[in-house]
């Protein structure tokens, strides 16, 4: 059957051809043609009259079948133009046959996206039959959804497709009605796949199982939480679950009645499930399986079967007469209580309590009245000696025959409460050493201080002295064996005398009773040290490791914990200060050189603005000659209110509070203005020495100002030269690497000052642009008398001259230091010997002096 269009213009075709046959028969029967062409050309009119009336009636069968279709069908060309509709389209879009012929199909649906016909066509060409679901649009703007199916048709001698859209209004008001009745029905409905995982689950279901709204069910159940039982109270295999069986054996299983038990809620319920298995089309094993499960927990009330749920869940039952002291005990509650007599007296009961816990129960059962309960939680223990704790719930019979009658539940609730314990000592332990944590020494302390012998308290605060070095230098798991370590030997140290604490990182609190021994501290300081007096093996190496000890009593060095740990705190920073590897007790004096060092502190933080800082420089020389090469720029501060400051004082104190970075910015720029004016005098001095923090180094954006600090002073990189701590070469992170890699490509000179003095990392020696060393004064001043120091020069001379990089020696004070240098090939250095810390005005004089009598 052809497309409407096509037999209308067959049609048309057929008519006219009909027409010029009747003219051409009249004209022959004037005699203008043979006689048998002129029959034959009446029997070709015959023929198309005929033909003519097959078509019409052929299109009056086409017509009536397309618009006897009660969905929407619509012929659209591949460009998408609508070429003919039927009657349901006219009607389901409810627009006239003329705004829709000829137009483009989102006439019909304004909702399609760009390119839309590429996946119809793809299918069209590979002979298949395309489907998708889309929303159309009626002449009002209402849309409706549907379900269009595609084919390819030949429509007029050109492709073009048919389209089927079938309203899925119907059925998706259905589902909306199939989607109530399944969430409001009573029953719990769930799906589950092979694997016992939950697909859906309705609001009964949630309700009956006790689940909350937020818990994810896409997952595989907890069965951990759940503890599932036969009618007959016996724990059921999960392969017994009517939803495995059903799903195993491929068949409906009714009506199994199971008890659910849920351990985190304590809530018991019992269940009616019938599950029938779901196959997807052609599959032979069922791939998930629907469950309708009923609650019959009120039909369960059988006290067999409730004796044995109370066992699995750890609760028993308990009745007791009164009037006649009568105490009668479930199986359950008899394991709990460890007693072999159902019946018994609630004495029996009370002795097997605690003292406090005794009494309260006494107390609490004796006042229980018609309609009162209570609860309590009670600590007792076996014959045996072992500890139980239970949950005791109770209340009166609600009067009649029953009103002396008190019933109730008992609950094991013993391994909660060692949990718990166990948690509470998890919270005050410091999991690394376990010694007491930060938070249990407080509390300890305040409970000693609060107590009316709280004059007798003695704290120790313990620092390991370079431990930070150990820690950066071979990392954080070598940091902790140390730390574990250490608070062993504390420990054997301390013994039962005091109680001992890790504070925090590598600071340790031993408290201690005075009362009795008022020396107790002192002694105690003198063994924790002795303890450490041997050396720790990490692997291959040994380290040294000491500590510094400051010493409070309460109530003379402080009323309150944090008083007396500041206290001890103050001296112990003050015994590392002196000497490292002793121990300080706090004094008035300690007290009011922390009050000069709050005072310096604020004083500190303006001391920039108010600029009190200058700069004096130390000349480096020639050793051989003594003319002055370079200049070391040294800061000073002058304060008003504090006088001149001794930079060991200040430097330390700006380090700890922060204040260093913007100090030595200023030094930085400062210094590289002062060369400027000394090469615009034309003094010989090659360079000038900065000292760099390690704070500016990892908390400033060092390359930056140095670059900065050169630009603004018109200096080459190599006019300046930065000192730098070993502490910077351990520090190898990405950012401290950086860096160096700023600072090389702007041709500054870097040494490492102090070396020796701490761990050095010779490895980054050789990867890192370090162009000097610097011989530490604390090295030189026993040479050349003193063995040790003088083999400590001869081997940081000797790392130099094989690395290539020069030395500088510091605190050269006298001749015989400065021969000993030179016969070890160091031919830089400063100190005393050739001039303090200059003014720049003094220091350009001597170099011009030199500059005379060359």
């Amino acid at each position: 059957m052809k497309p409407a269009s096509g037999v209308r213009s067959t049609m048309q075709l057929d008519a006219a051809l009909v027409d010029l046959l009747a003219q051409l028969v009249e004209v022959g029967g004037k005699g203008g043609l043979s006689g048998e062409c002129t029959q034959l050309m009446k029997d070709v009119a015959t023929m198309l009259v005929e033909t003519r009336a097959a078509l019409k009636l052929e299109y009056s069968r086409y017509r009536a079948l397309f618009d006897a279709v009660p969905d929407p069908v619509s012929i659209i060309a591949y460009d998408g133009t609508v070429l003919d509709l039927n009657k349901a389209g006219i009607d389901a879009y409810e627009r006239p046959r003329k705004d829709i012929i000829g137009k483009p199909i989102e006439v019909l649906n304004p909702d399609l996206p760009r390119n839309h016909l590429a996946p119809v066509l793809e299918a069209l060409r590979r002979g298949e039959t395309h489907v998708i679901e889309v929303t159309n649009m009626r002449a009002d703007g209402t849309r409706f959804p549907v379900e269009v199916h595609s084919a390819a048709l030949e429509y007029d001698g050109r492709q073009a497709m048919v389209a089927v859209a079938r309203d899925l209004s119907a059925r998706y008001e259905a589902e909306a009605r199939y989607h109530s009745l399944v969430e409001g029905i009573d029953k719990a409905i769930t799906l589950q796949d092979r694997n016992g995982r939950l697909h859906y689950i309705n609001a009964a279901g949630m309700r009956m199982f006790g689940l909350r709204d937020d818990e994810n069910l896409q997952r595989e159940p907890d069965w951990g939480d759940w503890l599932v039982v036969d009618e007959n109270g016996r724990p059921l295999p999960r392969e017994q679950h009517p939803s495995a069986r059903a799903i195993r054996l491929g068949t409906a299983v009714s009506s199994q009645v199971i008890g659910l038990y849920r351990r985190s809620t304590q809530r018991l319920a019992w269940l009616s499930v019938t599950s029938v298995p779901q196959f997807a089309p052609g599959a032979k094993r069922p791939h998930m399986v629907l469950s309708l499960s009923s609650d019959i927990t009120e039909l369960k009330r059988d006290n067999a079967l409730f004796e044995r749920v109370q066992e699995l869940a750890r609760i028993g039952g308990w009745q007791w007469d009164r009037s006649r002291d009568a105490l009668y005990l479930t199986a359950e509650a008899r394991r709990i209580l460890g007693t072999l007599r159902a019946s018994c007296t609630l004495e029996d009961v009370l002795g097997g309590l605690h003292p406090p816990d005794r009494e309260q129960l006494a107390r609490t059962i004796a006042g229980v009245t018609e309609g009162t309960g209570f609860e309590l939680e009670l600590h007792g223990q076996h014959a045996d000696g072992a500890p139980f704790w239970v949950r005791m719930i109770g209340e009166s019979e609600s009067g009649g025959p029953g009103a002396d009658l008190l019933t109730g539940t008992l609950q094991d609730i013993t391994e909660r409460k060692q949990a718990e314990e166990s948690l509470r000592q998890q919270a005050q332990t410091d999991a690394l050493t376990g010694l007491m944590n930060r938070d249990a020494i407080l509390r300890q302390l305040d409970l000693r201080l609060a107590h009316p012998a709280s004059n007798g308290v003695g704290l120790l605060y313990v620092d390991l002295d370079r431990f930070k070095i150990v820690n950066d230098v071979l990392g954080h798991s070598a940091g902790d064996t140390l730390l574990i370590a250490a608070a062993r030997r504390m420990r054997d140290a301390v013994a039962s005398e005091g109680l001992i604490s890790r504070f925090g990182g590598d600071e340790f609190v031993v408290v201690c009773a005075t009362g009795d021994d008022p020396g107790r501290p002192e002694r105690l300081a003198r063994r924790v040290q002795h303890a450490f007096t041997e050396a720790f093996r990490l692997d291959r190496d040994e380290f040294s490791v000491t500590t510094s000890i400051g010493i409070a009593r309460a109530p003379a060095d402080g009323e309150t914990a944090q008083q007396l740990i500041q206290s001890a705190d103050v001296a112990m920073y003050d015994s590392k200060r002196r000497r490292r590897n002793g121990w300080q007790s706090f004094s008035p004096e300690l007290a009011s050189r922390q009050q000069e060092k709050l005072q310096a502190e604020t004083q500190l933080r303006r001391a920039l603005d108010n600029r009190e800082f200058h700069l004096v420089y130390q000349p480096q020389v020639d050793l051989r000659t003594g003319r002055i090469l370079y200049a070391e720029a040294l800061v000073r501060w002058r304060n008003p209110q504090l006088g001149e400051m001794r930079p060991d004082r200040f430097i330390d104190l700006a380090e700890t509070t922060g204040d260093i970075i913007r100090i030595g910015n200023w030094v930085l720029h400062e210094a590289c203005a002062q060369m400027r004016r000394w090469r615009e005098q034309d003094l010989p001095i090659q360079r000038v020495a900065v000292n760099v923090s390690y704070r500016q180094f990892t908390g400033d954006n060092l390359g930056e100002s140095v670059g900065k600090a050169l630009a603004d002073a018109g200096l080459p990189g190599h006019a300046l030269e930065l000192e730098l701590t070993e502490r910077v070469l351990v520090d190898d992170t990405p950012d401290t690497l950086l860096v160096f890699d700023q600072l090389r490509a702007l041709g500054v000179q870097l040494s490492i000052d102090d070396f020796g003095e701490g761990y050095s990392a010779l490895n980054y020696l050789r990867r890192l642009p370090i162009h000097a060393l610097k011989l530490s004064q604390s090295f030189l001043k026993g040479v050349p008398g003193k063995p040790s120091d003088v083999a400590i020069c001869q081997a940081v001379a000797g790392i130099a001259q094989s690395l290539g990089l020069g030395i500088v020696a510091e605190g050269v004070e006298s001749e015989a230091q400065r021969d000993f240098l030179l016969r070890l090939g160091v031919n830089v250095g400063q100190g005393y010997l050739f001039a303090p810390g200059l003014l720049p005005g003094e220091f350009a004089k001597r170099v011009t002096a030199q500059q005379d009598t060359a």
